[in-house]
């Protein structure tokens, strides 16, 4: 599938609103944003090689650079390098201070590099056009590397048009209320967060599903203004927390302290020099307060899911930085779902 305006006619109407974000000029003009990308091959964009085995060591050369990732209702905007990567069959990790990502490389299917004067970015999407990653260069950032990289990952075909296929849609909340107990019984018997997912697949539940059958005390239906009530607590008394932002092809972690929680209309803004959060408070539809059994005690997170059951955001105390009892005792202040306020 292709979009019918021509290469040359996607250019001609970008000069025209060059201010209007990619992601909004795509969707006004009926683009996927990586077709606005491609179309700017020759002109300022270099299609690469797009796996993370492939693009992410290079990645890590750039020195102190700004990595964004994004859902339909979050963007997550961390500043650092990125460091220790790790390759894997169904998944890839960096494990640095600041840049702190999982990748599901199947999904890594379109790569750019982007100049546009002083600007450098590098882009990636997956087979619909929608954006997994973006790593945009700083001041501080190695623009050697950066031609090194779009030398060693240049690929033989530029052309500036995408085949590209229709967007995979959220899975709706599923569960089998047979098995109810028998979830509920193995949701006990958990050691570590990452058993969960392989446990409701099994029963034959996905992760709304799931929590919207378990109940408490496994998960607790929460107000839908508890996540900006979360975050303007732990900013105001510097309590640490692990915040999860995805997509299908990727997850970014910022850990730590915030500082500066500004709404703006729709949007709940964390501005920090550093870390930049960005969430649309109208698309959250459901939230929960989820209690995962762990060696190290309770894991428990806020999660926020939007009108689809697309996970939006997720959000943990940081056993690394301390302060657990701080946050967890902040998540049993928010209100519940149906509460007087």
């Amino acid at each position: 599938m292709t979009h019918p305006l021509t290469s040359d006619r996607i250019r001609a109407l970008r000069a025209e609103e060059p201010k209007l974000r990619a992601r909004d000029f795509a969707a006004r003009h009926g683009l996927a944003e990586a077709e606005l990308v491609a179309a700017q091959v020759g002109h300022g964009a270099t299609r690469i090689a797009a796996h993370p085995d492939q693009l992410i060591p290079l990645v890590c050369t750039l020195g102190d650079v700004m990595a964004l990732t994004r859902n339909e209702s979050c963007v997550i905007e961390r500043r650092g390098t990125y460091e220790k990567y790790h390759s894997g069959a169904h998944a890839q990790m960096v494990l640095g201070d600041e840049i702190d990502m999982r990748f599901f490389g199947k999904h890594w299917l379109h790569a750019f590099a982007l100049e546009d004067g002083d600007s450098r970015s590098i882009q990636v999407f997956d087979a619909a056009g929608d954006a997994v990653h973006k790593v945009h260069l700083k001041p501080a950032s190695d623009v050697a590397a950066f031609a090194r990289l779009v030398g060693a990952l240049r690929l033989e075909d530029q052309s500036d048009r995408l085949a590209l296929e229709p967007r995979t849609l959220t899975e709706a909340p599923k569960g089998d209320a047979a098995r109810v107990e028998m979830l509920r019984a193995e949701w006990a018997k958990m050691t570590d967060t990452h058993q969960f997912l392989r446990l409701v697949s099994k029963l034959k539940f996905n992760r709304l599903g799931a929590y919207r059958h378990a109940g408490e005390p496994f998960a607790a239906a929460m107000a839908t203004e508890s996540v900006g009530l979360l975050l303007d607590r732990v900013a105001a008394s510097q309590t640490p927390l692990m915040i999860f932002v995805g997509n299908q092809g990727c997850i970014e972690i910022h850990s730590g302290t915030i500082e500066t929680v500004t709404p703006m209309g729709p949007w709940i803004n964390v501005l920090d020099p550093r870390f930049n959060l960005h969430l649309r408070g109208d698309h959250i539809a459901e939230v929960w307060l989820v209690d995962k059994p762990t060696n190290n005690g309770p894991a428990l997170s806020l999660e926020a899911f939007d009108a689809d059951g697309g996970l939006i955001l997720q959000i943990f105390g940081s056993r690394k930085h301390g302060g657990i009892d701080a946050f967890n005792a902040t998540l049993a202040g928010l209100p519940r779902k149906g509460a007087a306020q």
